[in-house]
Order: structure tokens, then C-alpha cells, then sequence
């Protein structure tokens, strides 16, 4: 009997349920965000695309650009940036998902866990093939009624920009995103039931684990409120939704690695709009690649220093929470080990997905770049191993600190002293 209704947790029906409800989840967030940004504008047969080319991004999936101008002229493009306000709401929603069936449970077995990830997967493949093949579609570039006009028409050199999806890889990389929510969601949960090999473990992850979650979602969180406050205040209710929607957490996060000391370099020129405050779109548009790190935006505005003393603040909350969630008999300079390990792998995991890089340009007759409306570049990159140090710096610190606070609370594996 137990054996049946294991089986009925696990099957097929309750995978499709987990895979629907994160596609689901991650469509109406995109749809919503799109809609805000202007999306409703398009073409009726292009919305069902675009909407697809987001939903593949978000989950890793690999989005190419492309572009015709006729024999005589040529274009180039390409596109890199993951909206991860959507690939977040993925995760939340497939996270719970997978740990439903398990909850209330102290210990599964290596096989029962696999088996129902593997239900998970096979679906989750079949709909990333799906969305892979209808992610694609072809857009006319106005060139306007100018001489480039004129010379478009005389040359029959009209130019496009289209988008299509790398199917393998985009294959490739959601089923890594898929294994990393499975993995991820086991190692945070403390209600999830683990092989008895691995049961020695959760004492040193399961605590640092939680408590980066915890930090990272924090930061959107505060993000939210400061978007909507500036909702508020300053109007431009669609665009900032867009931004909510599509890709709070990627200001969120970078912001957060900036207030640990981190280097992004970055580049805004031509067209591109920029969805982030002010003092950095001034840092970032120059005819050079600049530097962006605490130095250079407090030096066009004092008040961002916050980020270092925000950062900090939500750190030493993490280092406590996860000191008080781990047994009494762990020590001081472990927490420290445990915290440093993880916010080094935090922050590697932040810098990659916050990476934007976005170009167009068209040339005619082999002259180089028009310029104009017809091309741009945005670029933001970090400078990723000093980040990785940085962070294990800082939970080295945050994690011994964390500790001494936490000494006064009790703990798991602590017996209440009898009272006289």
C-alpha cells in the first residue's frame, strides 16, 4: 500500500503538473512584463514568439539573432541577457513543486529521488524542444524616408532582424537550469528528506544554503520596494513594471555584488534604452568601456554608498540566520568556512547571470557602420574572480561574526538546562 501510494506521488501526472505550473508561472510573468514594455505593439503574429524567446532565456536556453539587408549590405546582432525576474519566479514555482510530494518525510532513497527528477526531466525536454522550435520570427527594420531609404529601395537591400533559438544547447542548458533547481531545492529545504548517505552533510550545507537564498531574495525584495516606490513618486508605472517583471533581480543582484566591493565594466552607445537608475546610466555611457564599481557611482552621486552598508547589513542577517539553524557544537571558525564557501559560490552565481551584452549594426556597400538609429551596443560585465574572492572574504568575516551573535540563542542540539 505504501509502496502504491509512493508511486502515485511520483508518477507522471503530478511531473507534468510541476513542469506546467513552472511554464505557466514564468509565461504570465513575461507576457505581463512584455506587455509593459511596449510588446502589445508588435505584430499580432509576433507577440507568441518574443514570449517564447523570453521564457527560453530565462530558463538558460539559447537565443540568436540574425540579420538580412540583400546581396550588397550586411548586418550583425547578437544577444545575451537572461531576464531573471522571470527565470526566478521559474524556480520558486518548480522548487515547490518537486518538493511536495516529499515533504513530511526525514529520508528517501537514491533511487526514489531520481526517479521522480527523471519523470521531471523528460517532460521538462520535451517542452523545452516546444519552446525552442516557436521561439523564432523576423521583424523589418525602418530605415525611415531618407537617403538610406532611398538607397535600401534602389538596392532592393531592405534590412531585417530576426531571432531563432540553438535547439541543442538550448536543450543542454535547461536541463542543467532544471538540475540546479532540483539540487538547489534539496540543499535549502530542512524538510526535505535525503539519502541516509547524505544525511551527514546537511549539518555543514543545508544552513549556509538557506541562508544564501535568503540573501539573494532579500535583495529583490528590497529592490521591489524601491521600484515601487519610485513607481510612486516619479510615474512611469509601465516601464517600471516591465522592469519588475522582466528583470528586477538583474539590478538587484549586481547592486548587491557592488555593495560587497565588486567591478563590473560596462558600455551603453546608440540606441539602447537602459532601465536603470540614472547615476548608473551616466557611468555607463561613454565612448569607452567604463568601470563600474562603488568609486564611480558614489562619485557622480554620495547617497549610493547605501549599497556597501545594505549589502553588509542583509550579509550579517544571513551569517546569524544560518549560525542559529545549524546544531550548537559547530564552531565559531567552521560557520565562518561554511559561510565563505557559499558566498563564494553566491557571488559566482550572480556575476554570470547578471552579464548583458546586446549589439546591432548594418553596413551598405561595405561601408562600415551607419550609426544612427541603426546600430548600438550595451555591455556589462564583471570582473568575475576578484567577485568570487571578495565574497569568500566577506563570509569568512560575516560568518565568524554571525556565530558570536548567535551564541546566546538556542540551537538545535542544545538540552534546556533543568530548572532548581
Amino acid at each position: 500500500m505504501s509502496a502504491r501510494i509512493t508511486s502515485a506521488r511520483h508518477g507522471w501526472l503530478p511531473a507534468l503538473g510541476v513542469v506546467l505550473a513552472s511554464l505557466v508561472a514564468m509565461a504570465v510573468v513575461a507576457a505581463v512584463g512584455l506587455w509593459a514594455a511596449g510588446a502589445a505593439d508588435l505584430p499580432k503574429s509576433a507577440f507568441l514568439p518574443v514570449l517564447l524567446a523570453t521564457v527560453v532565456a530565462a530558463v538558460g536556453g539559447t537565443v540568436e539573432l540574425s540579420g538580412d539587408a540583400g546581396d550588397l549590405a550586411r548586418t550583425n546582432a547578437g544577444l545575451t541577457v537572461v531576464p531573471l525576474s522571470v527565470t526566478l519566479v521559474g524556480t520558486l514555482v518548480g522548487a515547490a513543486g518537486f518538493l511536495r510530494p516529499l515533504r513530511h518525510r526525514a529520508v528517501a532513497g537514491a533511487r526514489e529521488l531520481a526517479g521522480w527528477a527523471a519523470r521531471i526531466a523528460v517532460l521538462w525536454l520535451l517542452a523545452l524542444v516546444g519552446l525552442a522550435l516557436g521561439a523564432r520570427h523576423v521583424f523589418a527594420v525602418d530605415v525611415g524616408d531618407g537617403t538610406l531609404g532611398d538607397l535600401s529601395d534602389l538596392l532592393d537591400a531592405g534590412p531585417t532582424v530576426g531571432f531563432t533559438t540553438d535547439v541543442p544547447l538550448t536543450v543542454v542548458f535547461g536541463l542543467l537550469w532544471l538540475a540546479g533547481i532540483l539540487v538547489l531545492a534539496l540543499l535549502v529545504s530542512p524538510g526535505a528528506p535525503l539519502p541516509g548517505r547524505l544525511l551527514r552533510f546537511q549539518t555543514s550545507v543545508r544552513p549556509a544554503a538557506f541562508a544564501m537564498v535568503v540573501y539573494v531574495l532579500a535583495s529583490v525584495a528590497l529592490a521591489l520596494v524601491a521600484a515601487l516606490v519610485a513607481m510612486v513618486t516619479r510615474g512611469h508605472a509601465e516601464q517600471t513594471l516591465a522592469v519588475i517583471l522582466l528583470g528586477l533581480p538583474n539590478l538587484a543582484w549586481p547592486a548587491l555584488t557592488l555593495g560587497l566591493g565588486a567591478t563590473w565594466q560596462g558600455r551603453v552607445d546608440g540606441p539602447f534604452g537602459l532601465p536603470v537608475p540614472h547615476v548608473l546610466a551616466e557611468v555607463l555611457r561613454t565612448p569607452d568601456v567604463s568601470t563600474l564599481d562603488l568609486r564611480t557611482v558614489t562619485a557622480h552621486d554620495g547617497r549610493w554608498w547605501w549599497l556597501a552598508v545594505a549589502a553588509a547589513v542583509l550579509l550579517l542577517a544571513a551569517a546569524f540566520l544560518m549560525a542559529a539553524r545549524s546544531p550548537a557544537r559547530v564552531r565559531a571558525w567552521r560557520h565562518a568556512l561554511h559561510l565563505a564557501v557559499a558566498l563564494a559560490l553566491t557571488m559566482l552565481t550572480l556575476c554570470l547571470a547578471g552579464r548583458v551584452s546586446a549589439h546591432y549594426g548594418l553596413s551598405l556597400l561595405g561601408i562600415g557602420d551607419l550609426g544612427g538609429n541603426l546600430s548600438g551596443e550595451l555591455l556589462l560585465e564583471p570582473r568575475l574572480w576578484p567577485a568570487v574572492g571578495l565574497g569568500a572574504l566577506w563570509g569568512l568575516i560575516a560568518g565568524f561574526l554571525g556565530a558570536l551573535a548567535a551564541g546566546p540563542v538556542r540551537r538545535r542540539g542544545e538540552v534546556a538546562a533543568p530548572e532548581p
